[in-house]
């Protein structure tokens, strides 16, 4: 019987992937296998289900017997690895061994999880799939005033589509500005004032130190000593690419499962991509760039060995009260920053000392510049 190819994961990465290979081979038997539920979603989503009064169900595209149809593969849900055994190509799930033809490492990053104390502190809820979001729904249903935790971009746009879904809707983060790795500072106080025209208040420098119970709801104590009265608490802080079942089996690990420019990681048939992959030492937790692996994989996987490129990756960041495009440079590469435009409209470049454009963040109406400066910027890897 032939070993099939194995897909750990149904996120965009094991859905998309599975998609692109079935286009290119239609027998090769294919097992998809996933932690969750394995409904078919865009994770993007989750931080604009509010805004749009979608439920996890409004959210979903399709079940898992519909994707397995589609994809003419076996997919398994509710279903944890405990091991990889690369000598013999087999994983494992419990005592069960499964026996693969290339393995492919698609199961995503973990949300960061904050020491807090306090008798509520398990009240706080990471947003990293779709179970979450349904768990958070849920909880949600009635309540009012909303505390999230991280001024990232997912923190950002959690507090925008829960603003707009009626919610009151307070911020806190141990930095200075919002999206403190990815914006400019005057990007980010464009942001950050478009926020809190909706009414979202803002407490930038300390960091939730304990959560307990009262009467009417949740109080939130931060490190400066200030109390927030909340009902509910969203964790927004960040991603940890999840490497340990690939450091166990022996896999080399960085910050992610680390992979080459065709995906493959340090043993022959293990794959890795999505937000666990760190390809040619970049780890790059956005759509675009996950796309092109999966087309180069999808190749790969059928004999035809192709390299994964990075062109320009502008990210569209979902804060409709401040619309964001940001192209971070290229890291490694050091330039000057400049700025043009005034209140929310700001178009702020930065150049190399040849010239070049390195990158660029758009704010307002300067994003419908993003298409033009694109043309401009250097590929993330060539």
């Amino acid at each position: 019987m032939t070993a099939p190819v194995v897909i750990v994961g149904t996120g965009l990465a094991g859905y998309n992937l599975a998609r692109e290979f079935r286009k290119l081979d239609g027998e090769s038997p294919l097992l998809l296998i996933t932690a969750d539920d394995g409904r078919s979603y865009s994770k993007p989503m989750l931080s604009t289900g509010f805004a749009k009064n979608k439920d996890a169900d409004g959210l979903s595209m399709a079940e898992p017997g519909a994707m397995a149809e589609q994809l003419k593969a076996e997919v398994r849900t509710h279903t944890r690895i405990s091991g990889i055994d690369p000598g013999h190509k087999r994983l494992w799930i419990g005592e069960e061994q499964v026996p693969y033809r290339d393995l492919i490492l698609a199961w995503g990053a973990e949300t960061v999880r904050v020491p807090v104390e306090g008798d509520a502190a398990g009240l706080i809820f990471p947003i990293n799939d779709l179970e979450d979001y349904a768990r958070f729904r849920a909880a949600a249903a009635g309540k009012q005033r909303v505390l999230i935790l991280g001024a990232g971009l997912i923190g950002c746009e959690f507090a925008n589509d829960m603003s707009l879904g009626g919610y009151q809707v307070e911020l806190v983060a141990p930095c200075e500005q919002v999206m403190p790795t990815l914006l400019h500072p005057l990007a980010a106080g464009a942001v950050q004032a478009g926020l809190e025209g909706l009414g979202v208040r803002f407490h930038l420098g300390p960091v939730l130190t304990r959560l307990q119970h009262r009467e009417q709801g949740l109080e939130a104590h931060l490190s400066d000593g200030s109390v927030v009265a909340c009902d509910l608490v969203v964790s927004a802080v960040g991603l940890r690419p999840r490497i340990d079942l690939a450091a166990a089996a022996g896999l080399q690990v960085n910050r992610g499962v680390v992979v080459d420019r065709q995906l493959r990681t340090s043993h022959a048939n293990i794959f890795a991509l999505g937000d666990c992959a760190e390809v040619d030492g970049l780890n790059l937790l956005y759509v675009m760039p996950l796309m092109s692996c999966v087309r180069a994989l999808a190749q790969t996987l059928v004999g035809n060995p192709t390299a994964v490129t990075y062109g320009p990756m502008p990210v569209t960041v979902k804060t409709p009260a401040c619309p964001l495009v940001v192209s971070p440079p290229p890291h490694g590469r050091e330039g000057q920053w400049s700025v043009e435009g005034q209140g929310s409209d700001l178009k702020v470049l930065c150049h190399d000392a040849d010239g070049q454009l390195l990158g660029y963040a758009l704010t307002g109406t300067a994003v419908m510049e993003k298409l033009a400066l694109n043309r401009q910027l250097p590929a993330l890897m060539a």
